[in-house]
């Protein structure tokens, strides 16, 4: 008989508590976090040419804070390095003897541009580096003549045989391969920032390629494949030949210079758009501090980002100390961190590859989850290369009431996960592999 009453209650119990799992519309609910750790914001704290005091001054502040940093090197004239910047194309003979008889025009100037810096003359550098200022801002015809100078000076003997190196890539090279794989190990991303830092609009496909995937090569070689998700084209260029180039050849997922993803609204640094409320899901935010730039607005950029939802502010550094363009003072690197440190709680700061592949898995998962009385159990499914977008999201699902405890489990990882509570009901936060094993939430 009691045997009999036991299974009668359970099964009324089990009745009930069925029934209040229909009638309850949230019970099990799950939604991937707009930020890993379901923070406000993201922000990436990046540097470009790798100058040596972004290493001994200013790493070891971002250390100090468990700041992981991105670091866009040159790649050329590293010692180990096999690839150094060289021109690809026709003998530059030939293009010199052409330049006798025929100016430079749209039909010969991206090779012309191209070879100019590799003639074994002192001084040609200058000229690439002008034309690409000049081109840059439009001046197309300012661009032609300034590289008819320089071949004319090379005809008529006026330069000095010679190399030139670009500051950016003798500024890496004060480094070495092995000191970047000892940093890479502190959490720091290394990213490419080409072979010698050229102007790429002036570039022709062959040698933009030349530099991309040459020091793409390096960087694999020397530090793996980890840190071959990221890239700076110099200069930070928005020259709509250079980055249909860029993101068509595939060399690189990630670049700085463009996100082509449809639902990300790009700020570059040099604009002076406000991040507002766009239509998009997310806002890339680009800020470059200068040597000039008060600490006032340094932190009003933070505060915007802790003001929304959907900013990820992305600062561009380049010199430290003295040393590089536009310096900062590590002191003051020290206070900003600092200031950005005491909202951690609700800003995730994390490498550029990080953020970019938290994005985008967020937006190409699909989410499953299947309710039991006791259980939950959640599938992650995306079309993401998982050798490259391997980052856990970071998923909130709705539990009951009646739960006050809860297990999650991924494969062979168990984990006790924290309740939670809003106006909708309890909840817990958890990180989660996709295109993985289920997820498992059991109540205790």
């Amino acid at each position: 008989m009691k045997n009999l009453l036991s299974v009668i209650f359970s099964l009324i119990f089990t009745f009930l508590l069925s029934a209040f799992v229909i009638k309850n519309p949230v019970f099990a609910q799950t939604e991937i976090c707009k930020w890993q750790f379901n923070r406000t914001g993201a922000v990436s704290i990046t540097y470009d040419d790798g100058s040596i005091n972004q290493f001994k001054r200013a790493m070891p502040v971002m250390d100090s804070l468990h700041f992981p940093g991105t670091f866009f090197i040159v790649t050329g004239q590293l010692e180990g390095s096999a690839y150094q910047a060289k021109f690809v194309g026709r003998p530059v003979k030939d293009i010199i003897n052409e330049t006798k008889s025929e100016l430079t025009n749209s039909q010969n100037f991206f090779e012309r541009a191209s070879a100019v810096r590799f003639l074994g003359y002192k001084g040609t550098l200058d000229y690439f580096f002008r034309s690409g200022q000049q081109y840059e801002n439009g001046k197309i015809q300012n661009a032609y003549k300034i590289i008819d100078t320089a071949y004319e000076k090379v005809r008529s003997g006026k330069l000095k045989l010679g190399v030139d190196v670009s500051d950016e890539a003798a500024a890496t090279a004060q480094n070495s391969w092995a000191a970047f794989k000892e940093y890479a190990t502190r959490g720091h991303e290394f990213a490419c920032h080409s072979i010698s830092h050229p102007f790429f609009a002036i570039l022709d496909e062959a040698n933009m390629h030349y530099e991309l995937e040459k020091s793409k090569e390096d960087i694999l070689n020397h530090l793996g494949a980890a840190h071959t998700f990221s890239a700076e084209i110099p200069f930070g260029t928005e020259d709509k030949r250079v980055m249909k180039y860029a993101v068509q050849s595939n060399l690189f997922p990630a670049y700085r210079n463009i996100m082509p993803d449809s639902f990300v609204h790009e700020i570059n640094r040099g604009y002076k758009e406000a991040p507002g409320n766009p239509t998009k899901e997310y806002v890339q935010w680009q800020r470059g501090p200068l040597s000039k730039t008060p600490m006032t607005v340094m932190k009003s950029w933070v505060d915007t980002v802790l003001n929304h939802d959907n900013i990820w502010l992305v600062l561009v550094f380049h010199g430290v100390d003295s040393i590089g363009w536009e310096p900062l003072n590590h002191s003051e690197l020290s206070t900003y961190f600092k200031y950005i440190k005491s909202s951690e709680n609700n800003l995730w700061v994390a490498t550029f590859g990080d953020v970019t592949k938290y994005i985008r898995e967020r937006m190409d998962t699909k989410v499953n989850a299947i309710q039991e009385s006791n259980k939950i159990t959640v599938s992650l499914k995306n079309s993401l290369n998982s050798s490259e977008y391997n980052l856990p999201l970071t998923l909130k699902t709705y539990i009951l009431p009646a739960w006050n405890s809860v297990m999650i489990k991924q494969g062979g990882e168990i984990r006790q996960g924290e309740i939670l509570k809003d106006d909708k009901g309890k909840y817990v936060i958890y990180q989660a592999l996709p295109n993985s094993a289920p997820i498992e939430l059991t109540a205790k």
